[in-house]
């Protein structure tokens, strides 16, 4: 989860091992947010259509994305050999995630902007992770 400012919100992977790599292509893929966000706007497209779909694969990754209204980036990144996981799974993903992120943020002692940490929010993503794997 990246803010609208593009900081980290949350992030988790699997394995832990090769977080700065991610870390690296998360942020690789906000200027193709960025441009799919723009091309949205300028087609006047139903907004209520928040899923961005593939934002760009590379020969051991494919990055997904989403964006909420407030403009709060969901950023995912599959494994390029898992041929089970299609669009309407990670289509469905993306809303799971976004219902336990409104979640939090129907927290009253959750400041936005701040760092996620809530342990609800852990297992649903590590249940999530452990389904995909």
């Amino acid at each position: 989860l990246l803010s609208p400012q593009n900081y980290p919100l949350y992030i988790r992977s699997v394995p832990t091992e090769n977080e700065l790599k991610f870390h690296y292509t998360v942020h690789t893929s906000l200027d193709v947010v960025d441009e799919k966000i723009s091309a949205m706007g300028k087609a006047l497209v139903d907004q209520r259509e928040l899923y961005l779909g593939l934002l760009y694969p590379t020969e051991d990754y494919k990055v997904y994305g989403y964006v909420t209204n407030s403009k709060v980036k969901f950023v995912m990144v599959v494994d390029s050999s898992n041929t089970a996981l299609r669009d309407n799974e990670i289509r469905s993903m993306f809303r799971k995630l976004h219902n336990s992120y409104t979640d939090i943020m129907c927290n009253p002692f959750y400041n936005p902007g701040d760092r996620i940490h809530s342990r609800a929010f852990d297992n649903m993503v590590n249940s999530m992770m452990m389904q995909v794997c």
